[in-house]
């Protein structure tokens, strides 16, 4: 077995990180580096604490690092708080090693996957469901927190060689005896998808490495260009549907994952792709208000041209009820009174305060709210009103509303007028002028 690690430059004075839990993977990687590389070695060990060799296991590595003069680090997990074991698990080791990472002011962590172990993270993604990115498998080397290398540089190898080097250096280790319960998904592969595939071809697994790395190459330029054409169209967690409904189909997916990455920041394994096609469905849907929830309490909200990625979309209503001021800021709307104006669009309002019940007062919406609109014999509710002028849903929640004292609606401002509007050649003594600030996906 010999390790092609020329590219990573290591010398004498790099610090290297590498994950170790006495298996034969990771003890045969161990001792590899420990023989072939004068660089400073860090051996990170966690004890699951799930089983009772676990203890013995801990006790025989910090013992060999001792005699092999490595810097030994452990960390024990007391307790489990998920429901899903391995994820948990997975989250905990991935915490320790970026704080040893930190404090050996390290770029580098070594793990011990091998061939076996990419065949069936392959043949698993494609059963479950994946991005191009899921289905490549293991990567040799990949980045971790935007600055740190994670190296596999096993993957050319199988188990089989793997054990075959540690009797030719007569390395001890230890058997997990867990990894051959077949309850577990991927023992399950190994035990009887493995041998199979192994039969047909001795070498599969450089098959399967030449295609992860196809895929991998492949899926870096996508990201590519992923990248630029959300870039354009996604901003402040909106994405405007009327570009993104012009591109292709399979961008769109892309799109889609690299939005729910950077709203997951990059964790793995949470969004499948049925995620992805129920969001297509949303978008491609009559609605145009709607929400769809995903993982974690992640919530994607429809409204009209645009979908929003928001943590928590659904807020506590805020009442508020005011007396009209000459002038008045509520978020992004402003409602002024003026002087004079020769505008008349829905924007202006006039009226004559000897019809009116005053001080005036400038609300957000109630349920069951009504309004007699001008010109119109009749009532119209304000909530069917948002509806027809495409008001996103989070924007009704604190849209300014003109109402007397006696809380009768004059005017719904750039929307409706009520009766009590005056034409300019009408009598009015009140001009108000409406007008918002503007975000950036009004567009």
């Amino acid at each position: 077995m010999k390790l092609d690690l020329n590219k990573l430059n290591l010398n004498e004075n790099d610090t290297i990180i590498v994950g170790v839990s006495s298996g034969p993977d990771s003890m045969a990687l161990l001792h590899y580096l420990h023989t072939h590389e004068k660089c400073n070695i860090v051996c990170a060990h966690i004890n699951h604490n799930v089983r009772k060799q676990s203890k013995k296991e801990e006790s025989f590595l910090q013992k060999y690092c001792q005699l092999n003069n490595i810097t030994f680090e452990s960390m024990k997990i007391t307790t489990y708080t998920e429901n899903n074991f391995e994820n948990e698990a997975r989250k905990k080791r991935y915490i320790f090693y970026l704080d040893l990472l930190k404090k050996y002011n390290s770029k580098y962590l070594f793990l011990a996957h091998h061939g076996d172990d990419l065949i069936e993270t392959v043949l698993m993604k494609i059963a479950r469901g994946s991005n191009l990115e899921g289905y490549a498998g293991i990567k040799e080397i990949s980045i971790f927190k935007d600055k740190y290398f994670i190296i596999r540089p096993l993957l050319k190898y199988t188990k089989k060689d793997i054990i075959k080097y540690l009797k030719l250096n007569k390395v001890k280790y230890f058997i997990d005896k867990s990894n051959k319960n077949t309850k577990y998904t991927r023992n399950r592969y190994r035990k009887y998808v493995l041998p199979f595939l192994k039969k047909e071809d001795a070498n599969i697994h450089k098959k399967f490495l030449k295609f992860s790395k196809v895929l991998k190459e492949y899926d870096d330029y996508i990201k590519k260009e992923t990248k630029d054409i959300t870039n354009k169209i996604y901003k402040n967690n909106y994405l405007n549907l009327n570009e993104f409904n012009k591109i292709d189909n399979f961008m769109k997916k892309n799109m889609l994952y690299y939005i729910l990455n950077n709203v997951y920041d990059n964790t793995t394994n949470i969004i499948k792709e049925t995620h992805i096609n129920n969001i297509l469905k949303l978008i491609d849907s009559n609605n145009t208000n709607a929400t769809l929830n995903l993982p974690q309490n992640i919530v994607i909200k429809k409204e009209y041209t645009r979908l929003i990625f928001k943590s928590d979309v659904i807020n506590d209503q805020k009442q508020f009820n005011f007396k009209l001021k000459k002038h008045n800021s509520i978020n992004n709307y402003i409602i002024d009174i003026i002087s004079n104006t020769e505008e008349d669009s829905n924007n202006i309002c006039r009226l004559d305060s000897s019809e009116l019940s005053l001080p005036l007062y400038i609300r957000n919406k109630n349920d069951g709210d009504t309004i007699e609109v001008l010109g119109l014999n009749g009532k119209k509710k304000i909530k069917n009103i948002f509806i027809e002028n495409k008001i996103p849903t989070n924007k009704r929640i604190d849209y300014p509303i003109l109402v007397d004292s006696n809380d009768q609606i004059l005017w719904v401002p750039n929307l409706k007028k009520s009766k009590f509007n005056k034409k300019k050649y009408e009598k009015y003594d009140i001009i108000l002028r409406y007008y918002e600030r503007k975000d950036d996906m009004n567009e």
